[in-house]
């Protein structure tokens, strides 16, 4: 099948002159996950992971994705002709670097500059035309080919109340203006879907596990316009509209509007679609999206919320190990049937709205792909031996979770048990950080790595990201790796109120898979003549399985921490629990 498509957009490139073209994963928003309508780059090679380019020409193809998918990619890539090229590593040539390889001078690149950010889209420009390569951003392929193509998605929108969200829109669109009028900017363009929610504490099911609506905005000092379909906001949300001068207009009429603008336009070129940048005629001024900063520093209402809401969820995920543990030897259980519980036991928790991403549900060697998703071909039945892992998360209207834990299911092997124990040593080491303000997560990163790069062992991803408010469960500007990828942006200074995951593993390719995550608040400490020292706090209240456990391992702080951590999850979850599952969970969290 994936054969025949890429047959057909070969048919399609000839008829535009085209030698090579360019599917990203991204949609006119830069979303990092997208409505089936944008899922091009799926559609044309099959691999369904969230982060991946595309590159066809008329011979060959390859697709770039990075270290959490080489194990899934190559599998999902076999046989269709697509060549898997692994980010990050040294023999892995750019993008750019391969198209000017397999074209020659005078031939033609081609994509649809809507899926594309102008930034991007001026790279790929000037690499390519330096190599005598021209370049199209105005080609829509995939369109023509996928004729069963999904419409896109016009869910009913709902309103985050301010008892959720703790500042109103009037008070949002004053702190965006102040920047704009700072900068002597007279509208401002924001595309990316997560900010738009934020803004207007506007929220929908446009995207599984994104709770936003597929939206454009421009904001004047007097005015803004929302472009999205009308007909499906709240009475809420139109009130709260027509109360600060919101004007609602098609999704597509964005693109016509802004030929119109005068004065200074601010826009973000790392989120700004090609298309619609390049159909601006005023004066343009960039910049970092200021609501990147403004929506990754939480509010008191929005902490003490978020708080809450891991209680509730820590009732589900502790609920979860109580029925694993107690279930597996006698009781056919398969990773989607687990997931399926452990679905369950969150809908049953207040305000919960829906799962923050697709659970990871996986057995065995099947964690050994960090992002692996269980289907019906693959799901396997959990039995009473070996390693399992579940990265799940939850979007309550008080906030979104995410967290990942090991279970042991029953005999594990020496080096499980000792690779177990150094993952969760660097997860304590890190969570036990204290730093002085302007520290980045590229400062902290050696904590989490250090017991795992001493062994020479490491993980192909990042140890921790940005976690929104009742938005996508992965954000800007916070994270936390050993470099830092631009594109990701994510190293940005670590801020008083950013929550962000504290997650490193040990993957070992047809064996097992190992993580251990939390997710922690960012919380100032005490201020001296050396500065504002920082510290974590932690918002996650699971059990770790002592099981899987080594206490040799550990010195004596890193246990004091663990034996105090339990304590505090038995304090904060039994409360909520059965007279049974709390005698048991008094059991595993007693001290090492």
């Amino acid at each position: 099948m994936i054969k025949e498509r890429l047959e057909a957009l070969r048919q399609e490139m000839k008829k535009e002159n085209l030698s090579a073209y360019i599917i990203p994963t991204s949609d006119a928003h830069e979303t990092e996950y997208v409505c089936d309508y944008y899922a091009c780059r799926q559609y044309m090679s099959g691999f369904t992971g969230s982060a991946g380019i595309l590159v066809v020409g008329m011979e060959k193809a390859a697709l770039w994705t990075d270290g959490r998918y080489f194990i899934q990619a190559a599998n999902q890539l076999a046989g269709s002709t697509i060549e898997l090229m692994k980010m990050g590593n040294p023999e892995t040539p750019s993008i750019p670097a391969y198209i000017t390889d397999m074209l020659k001078a005078g031939q033609t690149a081609g994509f649809d500059g809507k899926v594309i950010n102008w930034n991007l889209s001026k790279k790929y420009e000037r690499l390519l035309r330096a190599k005598n390569i021209k370049c199209r951003d105005d080609v829509d392929l995939v369109a023509r080919i996928w004729k069963d193509r999904p419409a896109l998605p016009s869910t009913p929108t709902f309103a985050l109340e301010l008892k959720y969200a703790g500042r109103s829109c009037a008070e949002k669109l004053q702190q965006l203006r102040h920047v704009m009028e700072a900068n002597g900017c007279n509208s401002h363009i924001t595309t990316k879907i997560d900010e738009i929610a934020w803004l207007y504490n506007l929220r929908a099911h446009d995207i599984l596990y994104f709770p936003v609506a597929l939206a454009y905005t421009i904001v004047m000092m007097d005015k803004a316009i929302i472009y999205m379909d009308g007909s499906r906001l709240d009475q809420t949300s139109r009130q709260i509209f027509e109360q600060n001068g919101i004007i609602v207009k098609g999704y597509h009429e964005i693109y016509e509007d802004v030929r119109s603008l005068s004065g200074c336009v601010m826009i973000d070129p790392e989120q700004i679609n090609s298309t619609l940048a390049n159909s601006i005629t005023a004066d343009i001024y960039t910049c970092t999206n200021p609501i990147i900063g403004f929506k990754s520093i939480k509010n008191d209402v929005e902490i003490a919320n978020t708080k809450q809401a891991h209680i509730y969820d820590g009732v589900a995920c502790t609920k979860f190990m109580y029925w694993l543990k107690k279930n597996v030897k006698d009781t056919y259980i398969t990773e989607m049937s687990a997931s399926d519980h452990l679905n369950q036991l969150r809908r049953e928790q207040p305000g919960y709205i829906e799962d923050s991403f697709a659970t990871i549900s996986a057995y065995k060697e099947h964690a050994a792909m960090m992002h692996y998703h269980s289907e019906p071909e693959t799901d396997t039945q959990l039995l009473p031996e070996g390693l399992y892992l579940v990265d799940s998360g939850g979007h309550y209207f008080l906030g979104t979770t995410d967290i990942t834990r090991t279970y042991v299911l029953g005999p594990v092997t020496d080096q499980e048990k000792k690779w177990f124990t150094l993952a969760l040593q660097g997860h304590i080491r890190l969570e036990k950080a204290h730093w002085l303000y302007g520290c980045r997560g590229i400062n902290l990163d050696i904590l989490a790595r250090g017991p795992l790069w001493d062994r020479n062992m490491d993980y192909q991803c990042g140890t921790g990201h940005g976690v929104g408010h009742v938005l996508s469960v992965h954000e800007a500007p916070n994270g936390i790796r050993w470099r830092i990828v631009p594109e990701r942006n994510d190293s940005g200074i670590l801020e008083a109120g950013m929550i962000t995951s504290d997650e490193p593993g040990v993957y070992m390719e047809g064996q097992f898979g190992i993580r251990h995550e939390n997710e922690v608040l960012a919380v100032n400490g005490q201020q001296n003549e050396y500065g504002q020292f920082m510290h974590f706090e932690c918002l996650t209240f699971v059990p770790f399985d002592r099981e899987g456990i080594d206490p040799s391992l550990l010195t004596k702080e890193e246990t004091a921490w663990l034996n105090d951590y339990h304590q505090q999850v038995f304090e904060k979850i039994s409360p909520y629990l059965t007279e049974e599952e709390s005698a048991w969970l008094k059991e595993i969290c007693r001290p090492l």
